[in-house]
C-alpha cells in the first residue's frame, strides 16, 4: 500500500494536567431513563432488542445501556444503527448514521467484564480506588476518560478518531473505514514506505508525550490507515505522565513500535525511539 501519510496540523495544547482529576461516578441520565421506563423508551428498547445485529448482545445491553442509546438518539448523536464493526473483551463497536455521517458507537460491557485487561492501567490511579469493586462505576469512569483522551490527543495534533458524544458506557466517535469495511491496521497491510510511516508514528508519540500523555498500548494493532493518514486508536487506557506506571508504559510503546518497523526494514530501536521522544518533548516544563 503506497501512502504519503500526511501529518495532522497541531493546535494550541493545554498543560499536561493532573492524572488524579476527579471522575463523577453518579448515575447518568441513562440510568434515570431506564428507571422511569416511559412508553417511548420502552418502544425504543423493544425495537433495539428485536434488531438482528443486537439480538445476541445480552451481555452488553443492560437496561441503562438501552437508556444511554436512547439518550444519544434523542440528542441527535445517532439517527440509525448499522451492523457490528468489532467485538472485544471489554466492548463492542457498531456503525451508525448521524446527520448523513457514519459514526462508530463503542459500547462497553458492564455485566460481562472482569476488567483484567484494564487492571494495570487502573492500579495506582486513586480515582478508581474508591470503586474498585463497582463494575458500573469503573466502566463509566473509563469511558469518560477515553473521551477526554481523544479530545486531548486531537488538541495535541495527533490523528485519532474524533469524539462525538459520551453517555454512561457508550462512546460515539468518528467512524474509520469505507463502505467496504473498517480501516485496516498496520498489521494487516503491506506498507510501501515504512520509513515515512515510522516517522509519522514517532511524531505522534512525541506530540502525545509533549501534551503529557502516554498511549500505554501502542503497536501495529492500534494504528490504522484512513484516507492516506495514520490514525492512532484505542486510547482509553492512555495515562498522563503523572501516572505511576507511565514510564513503563512509554518503554513498552517504544519497544513495540520500534520492533514492528524494524521488521519492515526501518532502522528503529526502542531505546533510541524513547530518547528521540524525550529530546523533542518537554511536558514537565509547561
Amino acid at each position: 500500500m503506497d501512502e504519503e501519510f500526511s501529518l495532522l496540523d497541531t493546535e494550541e495544547t493545554a498543560s499536561p494536567g493532573d492524572e488524579w482529576e476527579e471522575i463523577d461516578y453518579s448515575d447518568t441520565e441513562a440510568d434515570r431513563i431506564a428507571r422511569k421506563r416511559d412508553r417511548k423508551f420502552s418502544q425504543f428498547r423493544d425495537r433495539i432488542k428485536d434488531a438482528d445485529q443486537f439480538k445476541v448482545e445480552d451481555s452488553v445491553f443492560d437496561e441503562a445501556t438501552y437508556g444511554a442509546l436512547y439518550k444519544l438518539v434523542q440528542d441527535g448523536h445517532i439517527d440509525a444503527f448499522g451492523g457490528p464493526i468489532s467485538t472485544g473483551k471489554e466492548a463492542n463497536v457498531y456503525s451508525a448514521l448521524a446527520d448523513d455521517r457514519e459514526v462508530a458507537v463503542k459500547i462497553y460491557r458492564i455485566n460481562a467484564s472482569d476488567f483484567r485487561e484494564m487492571g494495570e492501567y487502573l492500579e495506582g490511579d486513586p480515582r478508581f480506588e474508591q470503586v474498585a469493586n463497582d463494575k458500573k462505576a469503573i466502566v463509566v469512569g473509563w469511558v469518560r476518560k477515553e473521551f477526554a483522551n481523544l479530545d486531548r490527543a486531537l488538541a495535541a495534533g495527533v490523528r485519532v478518531p474524533e469524539p462525538v458524544a459520551v453517555e454512561r458506557n457508550v462512546l460515539v466517535m468518528e467512524y474509520l473505514g469505507t463502505a467496504e469495511g473498517r480501516a485496516k491496521r498496520l498489521s494487516e497491510v503491506h506498507i510501501e514506505n515504512p520509513e515515512t510511516a515510522y516517522e509519522v508514528v514517532r511524531e505522534y508519540m512525541t506530540r502525545l508525550y509533549d501534551a503529557g500523555m502516554v498511549h500505554g498500548d501502542l503497536s501495529e494493532y492500534n494504528v490504522v490507515i484512513q484516507d492516506s493518514e495514520l490514525v492512532v486508536i484505542d486510547v482509553g487506557q492512555a495515562v498522563t505522565i503523572h501516572h505511576p506506571n507511565s514510564d513503563d508504559f512509554l518503554d513498552r510503546d517504544c519497544e513495540n513500535v520500534a520492533a514492528f518497523f524494524a521488521r519492515q526494514g526501518v532502522e528503529a530501536d526502542g531505546e533510541q525511539l524513547r530518547e528521540y521522544i524525550e529530546t523533542h518533548a518537554s511536558p514537565r516544563s509547561e
